[in-house]
């Protein structure tokens, strides 16, 4: 036969196409559901983590913030002024405690100063002040806006005039909330905001002088509009590193420890999410176009038998492959468009989430080249089975030509054709390579790449096996089970049945959609703690131990204010050595030397446990004997970042003084603070006998409703007036509401991810219809009746999706154990009622699945089928 042009192959592929569009239909529909499911997760995820980056900034009101102690040398601002040339915003906030007085109050009262540039500070977010006068507006050279507790302190009003340094300004506004409240410092007294020039006119700062001052930095906005990638921020932040080594430098995700947690897990749970449409949607290609193919398989003898090659028979397959995958492909992408459209307007309306819709190309184009790639690699194997095999076996394709088990004929296979074998290496390795592309988490997908490798080698194993001991188990109880039963066992290994590719098929599947759900019920559960309304929002500085008692009766009388308040003890120390060497010589990372004057200790309110919101990352919690020997033989657990900057780690021993006192202490244990409560104050905690007898300071919180905090204010004030109250309610308010988002979203597009898999597996089965016509027409042409054939497919696709449910439900629970152990960071449990409610639903789906695909064969009559063959 001549050589078969390109052209000539195009026209015999389209030719069948237009012949059989019933049969293509499904093919290019399995094709568009993965690819939709894919770039609508993704578009979506990718608009909605774009505002959520955003929002996030805001708690910061940079990219970056690096804090000092101290004025950049002339070396350091020299490399600030490059780091500004390439296009990097900076701006200073400087932050002191000074005295302030009025002509109405002619005591002094201790202030905490702010001092920010209005031009450019805040880089993300607003200040929001009252009246709203706009913040340029507000710090001029000769006015500031101060606190609610100032003006009550001194019986001030917006208007009147307030003695700073050296210098009287007019009070503007009142200050109702800074988008960098839990950035800056939680010093003692009142606050009051001014310019940079206001703050130099004071006089205040001289050389010597304790202020603190935090730069904050804003990388250039990217030319597409999407937020400032992660790379970018770590490779400023690595920079500044370098540059400022004894300064603290944060980047905007750890503003809050809850909320980098959040978003870490929600980077990570959107890349499992379109990980999992991937490769759902390659389950549903494969068996598809292997139903496809295996039904052109007589179009394909007659070919050979007329004279074609197997390459140019392999050409027009090709072809045919290629065009239905870019219609199913471009299908899914316009799908995906269709989902990314729809699911804001109803995330609006139901959670008041509304990401901005932006289309994204690479999304688009991922979606539509895995769709491409994974119908080109899995039609790869059926069309090189078409190779070296001669027409009348093709023909006689239903008929086993040898009765060795499945793995024995596997083997055989794979020794007598190479290429067979680089086919399902080049699958892997492109799904593999997929990805890597489609995961926004290097190891997340890293993890689920291994993970699908493993599951795909087990459960290609596991089906051989499971066919050899039905068949084994067959051979001895033949003649002892009903023939219903011992039929549709049978029928699993019978020639030319897809039971192993159905049972890998569904076994994949189970494992990620079950991995999706326990990944992200973990993730939301853990969230949830961290948004309960009765967390406190409102925190209390210098409380005496004779006020203590006072404190809570008061707060306990308060309306708006929710749950029991958490007071602690805190005890001033200084750091004196590490392991005998002196703190002059430590190798501190990114900590002032100074820090070490004023370290905060407190003790747990139990003996054995760790105080609220604190969680164990290192080392082991002290038990309560160990608690009480601990006068004798002090332990220590210390904050993670503090111990990081220390560079310390359980087992070493630590030196303290406080007071006269000066106790050296064994580092037990390293923990994790959540920020959100009172003990978040501390950065070491110690058994309360080794504080025994030292001078006490007392910092409280609770929770207070945001519209109810003014009144708590002017409460505490009048009974306790040398008490601070921090009044952080609207920034972790905004905090909360971000987590919230979060979980809302998590939640919902894992619904989603779930509902398109199961869509996907359902009709991966029933792509398998086509292959039942002949079998049932041979059963009704003997006498089998409908009830008797459905009871024999019933018994098939229940065996299937037990054994594919029992498989995929183990790999499921290993995954998502390293997923959320190894990348995510969240606690895994075991959830056995979980699991076997999957296990019975797979196996439930499955047979629901093949009854919808098979109900309509049952109904045909045999010559109906004969004459169309």
């Amino acid at each position: 036969m001549p050589s078969l042009s390109f052209a000539t192959a195009s026209r015999i592929a389209a030719r069948e196409l237009r012949h059989s569009r019933g049969k293509f239909v499904f093919v290019i529909l399995s094709v568009a559901i993965g690819v939709a499911a894919l770039t609508g997760v993704r578009g979506f995820s990718s608009s909605f983590r774009s505002m959520l980056l955003l929002r996030a900034r805001s708690i910061m009101a940079a990219d970056l913030s690096a804090r000092m102690f101290r004025q950049p040398s002339p070396e350091e601002v020299a490399s600030l002024r490059e780091i500004t040339g390439s296009g990097v915003a900076l701006t200073p906030v400087t932050e002191m405690l000074s005295m302030a007085s009025s002509a109405k109050s002619m005591d002094p009262l201790l202030v905490s100063v702010k001092a920010v540039d209005p031009a450019q500070y805040p880089f993300y977010g607003d200040v929001d002040l009252q009246p709203a006068i706009g913040l340029k507006n507000a710090l001029a050279d000769d006015s500031i806006a101060v606190g609610d507790d100032l003006l009550l302190r001194l019986n001030l009003h917006v208007g009147d005039r307030l003695k700073l340094g050296g210098k009287l300004f007019r009070i503007a506004a009142v200050v109702e909330n800074e988008p960098d409240r839990l950035s800056g410092s939680f010093a003692a007294g009142p606050r009051v905001l001014l310019s940079q020039t206001a703050l130099d006119a004071t006089g205040l700062l001289q050389p010597g002088s304790h202020a603190g001052q935090r730069l904050l930095f804003k990388l250039p906005t990217p030319s597409s509009g999407h937020p400032v990638s992660d790379q970018s921020v770590a490779d400023l932040k690595a920079q500044l590193e370098k540059l400022l080594p004894d300064a603290q430098i944060n980047d905007y995700r750890e503003a809050n420890p809850a909320l980098t947690k959040g978003l870490d897990g929600a980077t990570g749970l959107l890349s499992l999410m379109s990980l999992v449409a991937l490769v759902l949607g390659a389950v549903g290609v494969a068996m598809a176009m292997r139903a496809h193919l295996q039904q052109r398989l007589d179009s394909i003898a007659i070919m050979k038998s007329l004279g074609a090659r197997s390459g140019q028979v392999i050409k027009i397959y090709l072809l045919q492959t290629l065009l239905l995958g870019l219609a199913g492909g471009l299908l899914g992408v316009a799908m995906g468009i269709g989902v990314q459209l729809i699911l804001p307007l109803f995330l609006a309306k139901l959670l008041h989430i509304t990401p901005d819709f932006r289309l994204d190309p690479r999304a688009y184009a991922i979606g539509l080249a895995a769709g491409l790639l994974t119908t080109l690699l899995f039609t790869l194997p059926p069309l090189l089975d078409i190779r070296g095999v001669r027409p009348i076996l093709i023909l006689r394709r239903a008929v086993e030509v040898s009765d060795d088990p499945f793995s024995t004929r596997l083997i055989r296979k794979l020794r007598s054709s190479l290429v067979q074998l680089g086919a399902i290496v080049l699958i892997l390795g492109g799904l593999a390579f997929l990805a890597a592309r489609v995961s926004d988490s290097r190891q997340v997908g890293a993890i689920f790449a291994g993970g699908l490798v493993v599951v795909l080698l087990v459960l290609l194993a596991m089906s051989s096996l499971t066919l050899y001991l039905l068949r084994a188990f067959l051979n001895r109880t033949r003649l002892h089970l009903p023939s219903v039963i011992r039929h549709g066992l049978s029928n699993l290994y019978r020639p030319g049945n897809p039971s192993a590719a159905l049972l890998a098929a569904l076994g994949l599947g189970v494992m990620q959609i079950v991995t999706v759900y326990i990944a992200q019920r973990a993730v939301v559960q853990e969230m949830q703690i961290s948004t309960a309304a009765n967390l406190p929002n409102i925190f209390l500085i210098d409380i005496a131990t004779d006020e203590v008692d006072g404190v809570r009766k008061l707060l306990s009388q308060q309306s708006g204010v929710h749950g029991t308040p958490e007071i602690i003890p805190v005890v001033s120390s200084r750091l004196i050595a590490i392991d005998n060497i002196p703190a002059a010589q430590l190798k501190l990372q990114h900590m002032p030397r100074r820090a070490l004057q004023s370290l905060n200790l407190t003790w747990p309110e139990s003996a054995d446990q760790p105080p609220p919101g604190d969680k164990v990352i290192r080392g082991e919690w002290w038990t309560a004997q160990q608690s009480a020997d601990s006068a004798n033989h002090p332990l220590v657990a210390i904050e993670r970042q503090e111990a990081d900057r220390l560079g310390v780690k359980p087992g070493q021993h630590v030196t303290f003084f406080a007071q006269d006192a000066q106790f050296t202490a064994t580092i037990a244990a390293v923990y994790e603070p959540d920020s959100r409560h009172a003990f978040s104050r501390a950065e070491f905690v110690l058994p309360a006998p080794v504080l025994a007898g030292l001078p006490v300071v007392w910092y409280g919180g609770v929770h207070c409703d945001p519209d109810a905090t003014s009144r708590l204010q002017r409460a505490l004030y009048q009974s306790f007036p040398t008490i601070t109250v921090i009044n952080v309610a609207a920034t972790l308010e905004t905090v909360r509401q971000v987590i919230l988002q979060i979980t809302y979203v998590i939640q919902f597009l894992a619904g989603f991810s779930i509902f398109a898999g199961i869509v996907i597996l359902a009709s991966s089965i029933a792509g398998t219809r086509y292959r039942r016509i002949r079998e049932v027409v041979v059963l009704k042409t003997l006498g089998a009746t409908r009830p008797r054939i459905a009871t024999i497919f019933s018994i098939e696709f229940a065996v299937l999706g037990l054994v594919a449910g029992f498989v995929g439900l183990i790999f499921a629970n290993i995954l998502a154990r390293l997923l959320l152990l190894h990348s995510l960071h969240f606690d895994y449990r075991f959830q056995p009622w979980m699991n076997l409610g999957a296990w019975f639903a797979t196996a439930g789906l499955t047979v629901a699945a093949g009854w919808l695909a098979s109900h309509r064969i049952l109904g045909q009559k045999p010559l109906e089928v004969l004459r169309e063959e």
